[in-house]
């Protein structure tokens, strides 16, 4: 019933726009066109030449994302997972919570990890062994770019771990934009010891118009906790530190240096699966699980940082096995601005809803599969 109501009205919408396109100026339809959804103007193209290149105009993808991020209730929420060879996306199923639309969707690809945030509407699945793909699910463009040169490395030193029954973790992609010139990069940033590599880390960034990786030097002079998803914001990529004091870096997608913003809000942390870098309400978060309590705290960084929220463990069946503590809770998002959206990183674990303001916990099945949640804002951008 819904969806045939939708047809209909994007279908008077596409002849009403076509019999006035005809005699009002291009830049007023320009106008109109801005604040149509995605899927409306996916439909638009088919119009006429000229609308087709208005709406794949790179200035035009601009200002239709802005303004959708101005209109939105805020992101929704998508639970991602690759799959296989199939061609389409798949679509498993979908919830409510407050105004935020959460879906989980399975990609066409065998990369089975993904990169922290849709990046201008579009996902990064990344694996050691298959061929990475950056995708846009509203569009179902789609790219792919090969191994970096640390990626066979990665699956030696796996091989080498496993036989020594040795737990440490992967290295992480990061996936973000150079605001500057509007070109999307895949960045390696790893510790170089454990490769058999010179100086504290070792950087790769991978160029979508040579198609190759390259070295950047210098890289990070600190080496970075192991395993964590490095997370984009405002044209950088963020990681901490495994200095004796925690520190924030920050890596500038255009001038490609990287830079000490500060230091973190609390002391060193032996384990690193305490901590989560995330973003939260438009602002960079970071969130510690204080083992052995049972207390996780987000703060987040205006100038300095401040504590958002503190999270009851007990409350969330977040239960620590004896001896094997767990790695801290995932914060997704804030919906409605008193819902702080909570996920687990092991299979089967339910979805945390938490309100802010009644200090309540809820919980919901969704997702069914091992997924990784992330924050999107449909586009029509492509690289």
């Amino acid at each position: 019933m819904r969806k045939g109501w939708m047809d209909g009205l994007l279908r008077d919408n596409k002849t009403m726009l076509k019999r006035h396109g005809e005699v009002l100026p291009h830049d007023v339809v320009e106008l109109i066109l801005e604040k149509l959804p995605v899927v409306s103007l996916l439909r638009s193209k088919s119009v006429s030449k000229t609308w087709k290149a208005t709406i794949e105009s790179p200035s035009f993808k601009q200002r239709q994302l802005l303004i959708t991020l101005r209109k939105s209730r805020g992101p929704d929420i998508l639970y991602v997972t690759g799959f296989g060879n199939e061609e389409e996306i798949l679509e498993e199923g979908n919830i409510m919570v407050g105004s935020c639309v959460i879906r989980s969707l399975k990609f066409p690809t065998r990369s089975d990890k993904v990169c922290y945030g849709a990046c201008d509407g579009l996902v990064c699945l990344f694996s050691n062994r298959n061929p990475s793909v950056v995708f846009n699910p509203a569009t179902r463009w789609r790219r792919s770019f090969p191994h970096s040169r640390v990626q066979p490395r990665i699956i030696s030193d796996a091989r080498a771990r496993k036989k020594r029954v040795c737990h440490t973790r992967e290295p992480q992609l990061g996936f973000g934009k150079d605001k500057v010139r509007g070109t999307y990069k895949p960045v390696w940033l790893f510790n170089s010891s454990e490769f058999g590599l010179d100086n504290a880390t070792t950087c790769e960034v991978f160029d979508f118009t040579t198609n190759a990786w390259r070295y950047v030097l210098p890289a990070s002079p600190y080496r970075i906790l192991e395993g964590q998803k490095p997370v984009y914001f405002d044209g950088s990529l963020y990681w901490l530190t495994e200095c004796v004091e925690t520190k924030l870096l920050s890596f500038d997608l255009h001038t490609e240096t990287f830079q000490v913003i500060c230091n973190a809000p609390f002391s060193h942390v032996p384990d690193p699966r305490f901590l989560v870098l995330c973003i939260l309400d438009n602002r960079l978060c970071v969130s510690l699980k204080i083992y052995p309590t049972t207390t996780q705290v987000i703060w987040s960084l205006d100038g300095t940082w401040k504590q958002m929220c503190s999270i009851d463990l007990t409350k969330t069946t977040f239960h620590d096995p004896p001896y094997f503590p767990r790695p801290a809770l995932l914060p997704i998002a804030i919906v409605d601005e008193t819902i702080l959206l909570l996920g687990y990183s092991f299979c089967g674990s339910p979805l945390v809803i938490h309100d802010l303001h009644t200090k309540s916990y809820v919980f919901d099945s969704f997702p069914k599969m091992l997924e990784y949640p992330l924050c999107y804002f449909p586009s029509l951008f492509s690289n």
